[in-house]
């Protein structure tokens, strides 16, 4: 059984750091224990107070002169110290994230580490997260994942993105945009390839939620005349991994050394083949020697 204190009602929580995972779309979502730690909580920190204060106000947890602090991406150190002060005091503090689960792509991170380097508890309240609920509804295999987060949003920027993550044998979660999303396809099919299997996600437990499934060129063409609105996910299924020979590697590398220098021919051949740039530069290095 775990130590962990488990609050019922608007008990007094032990002193330390909550995270609370809010609903990403439906009210409904929350958790009874997320209710009972946002009623008992001293302090109530958020990323975007307004939406905290609703969320309370729909279930009906009045903040009785509580403090609630906004804590964003913009908050600095001060902020931090201003909250590990009261857990510090013996305070209890409740950290909710605009939607879904803390320190998913969210400024939670750097509050979380802040709070354990100065050797206070850190508590977890899990429930909703937008990356979980679209891997479950993508329909691609679920066993090893990764969550990449928001792309680069530089043309040149992204496709190196891209490219790196191209040869991770996992399923790929992204986070975008809805006014980007067109270009990230484009980008995707270019680095990828149009056939890899994709499910783009928007809305997830919202009204209008919808998943379009199928290849980056399917998905690209039943988007092609849409302006799409609402929170997306991108889910990319992984690639099927091919090995690459030394010849392979060493006959590309010839022909790109007859216009490039060796480390600009390493780090195309490296791109083009999804291969650690470390060790084909050190293949061009011979391969120059021998010249």
């Amino acid at each position: 059984m775990s130590d962990q204190p488990s609050p019922a009602g608007a008990a007094r929580l032990a002193a330390g750091l909550y995270l609370v995972a809010t609903p990403i779309g439906s009210a409904r979502d929350i958790t009874l224990r997320a209710l009972d730690i946002l009623a008992g909580a001293d302090a109530i920190a958020a990323e975007d107070t307004r939406t905290a204060r609703k969320l309370m106000e729909i279930h009906g947890v009045a903040t009785a002169g509580r403090p609630l602090i906004a804590y964003h991406d913009h908050s600095g150190p001060g902020t931090r110290d201003k909250i590990a002060a009261l857990i510090a005091e013996g305070k209890s503090v409740a950290y909710v994230s605009e939607a879904g689960t803390p320190l998913v792509a969210d400024p939670g991170y750097q509050l979380g580490r802040a709070v354990i380097e100065a050797g206070l508890p850190v508590w977890s309240a899990p429930g909703a997260s937008a990356v979980l609920a679209a891997l479950s509804v993508s329909g691609l295999p679920s066993d090893r994942f990764l969550f990449a987060g928001f792309p680069p949003q530089a043309k040149g920027a992204m496709t190196k993105w891209l490219a790196e993550l191209a040869p991770v044998e996992a399923t790929l979660i992204l986070y975008e945009s809805p006014r980007r999303v067109h270009r990230l396809l484009d980008v995707l099919g270019e680095t990828l390839g149009d056939d890899r299997q994709i499910a783009l996600c928007r809305e997830l437990t919202k009204r209008f939620e919808e998943v379009l499934r199928g290849s980056v060129l399917d998905v690209r063409n039943a988007i092609a005349d849409r302006s799409l609105k609402g929170e997306v996910v991108l889910v990319v299924g992984k690639g099927t991994p091919q090995a690459v020979s030394a010849e392979r590697v060493d006959d590309a590398l010839r022909a790109a050394l007859e216009t490039l220098s060796v480390k600009d021919a390493a780090a195309e051949v490296a791109k083009t083949m999804g291969l650690p740039k470390r060790d084909v530069y050190q293949a061009a290095l011979q391969l120059e020697k021998k010249r």
